[in-house]
C-alpha cells in the first residue's frame, strides 16, 4: 500500500482510506470491528468518520453512533496507535447535532470532547469542519449557489475564532492536525492566510466529493491545493456506487445505497448513466474491474491525498484493496480523459 504525506505534515497515511459512515445502520458493529481488522491487515492505516455518522438514513437515534463502534474497536484491540483516525464536526443546520448550531468555539469544544469519549481514545489525528457556515456549493448546489449574502468580516472573524480555538486543543493534545470539508478555494485560502498571520494550526487536508464523474476540484482547488501543499482526501471516488456498475440499466440491487436514497443525493440525473456506461466501457474493453479503475485514477491525481471508499460487504472491501496493485496505462488514461471531456458534469 503507498503511503502519502498528509498534507505539510510528517505523517504518512495510506493511499486508500476506510470510510464508515454505514455502520450503525446499513453495516452491525461486528461488520464494522471485521472491516477494520482486514483492512489494516492490508496496509491501510487511514479511518475517516465523523459524529454525524451513520447515515442511510441520519437520524437523532444514530447519530454518533459509528464513533461508537470505533470506540469500542479501540477499546477491544488496543491498537489505537496503528492508525491515523480523522473525525468531523457537524455545523450549521445539522439539527441531530448540537440543534444546528453553526461551528463556533463553543461547538468545537463540545464537539471534541464527544468524540473523544464516544472513540474511546485520547487523541484524534485529524479533526475536520464538515460544511462551512457560510453554506457551501457542494452536493449538487453548485447549480444555483450565491454567496452574495455572505458577511464576510463575521466570516473571517469565525474562521479565527475556530483556529484559535483549534490551538488550544492542539496544545491540549487532544487533536493533532486540521482539516477541512465541502469547502471552497476562497475559504480554504481565508484558512491558510489566517493561520499563517497568528501562528495558529495550518489546513492540512480537504475532504471534498471526487470521481470520474464529479471532477469541481480540477480548477481552482487543485491549483490552491498542489502549492499549498493541502492534500485531497476524496469522498465517494466511486460516486455512491454508480461508477461500479451495479446500477446499469436503472437496476437497484435490494440493499443498496439507492435502495435507501433513489436519487443517490442528487447524482442520478438524464446525463449520468451515458457518462456511467462510457467509463464502464473502457472498463471492459480494458478488462478492469470499474471499481478499481475508478480508485486507481484517484492515485494519478497531483493534489491527492488519499481516497476514502466505503464498503457494506467485505467482497467489496476486498475489490477495493485490490485497486492499489492497478497501475493504469497511458491508454487507459487517455480514454478516461476523452470520456469526461464529452461528458464533464454528468449531475
Amino acid at each position: 500500500m503507498r503511503q502519502t504525506k498528509l498534507g505539510s505534515t510528517d505523517i504518512l497515511v495510506s493511499e486508500l482510506c476506510l470510510g464508515s459512515m454505514t455502520w450503525g445502520t446499513q453495516n452491525s458493529e461486528a461488520e464494522g470491528h471485521e472491516q477494520i481488522d482486514m483492512a489494516l491487515a492490508h496496509g491501510i492505516n487511514f479511518i475517516d468518520t465523523a459524529e454525524m455518522y451513520p447515515v442511510n438514513p441520519i437520524s437523532a437515534e444514530t447519530v454518533g453512533r459509528t464513533e461508537e463502534i470505533i470506540g469500542t474497536w479501540n477499546a477491544k484491540s488496543g491498537r489505537r496507535g496503528d492508525y491515523i483516525l480523522a473525525t468531523k464536526i457537524s455545523g450549521e443546520g445539522m439539527k441531530h447535532c448540537r440543534d444546528g448550531a453553526p461551528i463556533s468555539r463553543a461547538t468545537i469544544l463540545q464537539a471534541v470532547e464527544g468524540s473523544l469519549k464516544r472513540l474511546q481514545t485520547d487523541y484524534i489525528d485529524l479533526y475536520q469542519f464538515h460544511w462551512p457556515n457560510r453554506g457551501s456549493y457542494m452536493f449538487r448546489q453548485n447549480w444555483t449557489f450565491d454567496p452574495s449574502g455572505q458577511n464576510k468580516q463575521d466570516t473571517l472573524d469565525n474562521m479565527l475564532e475556530c483556529l484559535e480555538t483549534l490551538q488550544t486543543l492542539v496544545d491540549a493534545g487532544k487533536i493533532r492536525h486540521f482539516g477541512l470539508s465541502n469547502e471552497s478555494a476562497w475559504g480554504t485560502s481565508q484558512f491558510l492566510r489566517l493561520s499563517e498571520q497568528h501562528g495558529l494550526p495550518r489546513v492540512q487536508t480537504i475532504q471534498n466529493e471526487y470521481s470520474l464523474l464529479c471532477r469541481l476540484f480540477d480548477t481552482d482547488l487543485s491549483e490552491l491545493c498542489v502549492n499549498e501543499e493541502v492534500g485531497l482526501i476524496a469522498f465517494s471516488p466511486l460516486a455512491t456506487g454508480l461508477l461500479s456498475g451495479k446500477y446499469a440499466g436503472d437496476v437497484t440491487p435490494e440493499g443498496s445505497r439507492r435502495s435507501l436514497s433513489e436519487n443517490l443525493g442528487g447524482r442520478i440525473s438524464p446525463r449520468v448513466w451515458e457518462a456511467v456506461s462510457a467509463y464502464m466501457a473502457i472498463a471492459r474493453d480494458h478488462d478492469l474491474d470499474p471499481c478499481q479503475m475508478a480508485l486507481a485514477w484517484c492515485r494519478t491525481r497531483p493534489f491527492m491525498c488519499s481516497a476514502i471508499f466505503g464498503a457494506t460487504t467485505i467482497a467489496q472491501l476486498e475489490i477495493a484493496l485490490g485497486s492499489v496493485d492497478l497501475n493504469l496505462s497511458d491508454d487507459v488514461l487517455a480514454q478516461i480523459n476523452a470520456v469526461h471531456k464529452a461528458h464533464p458534469m454528468p449531475y
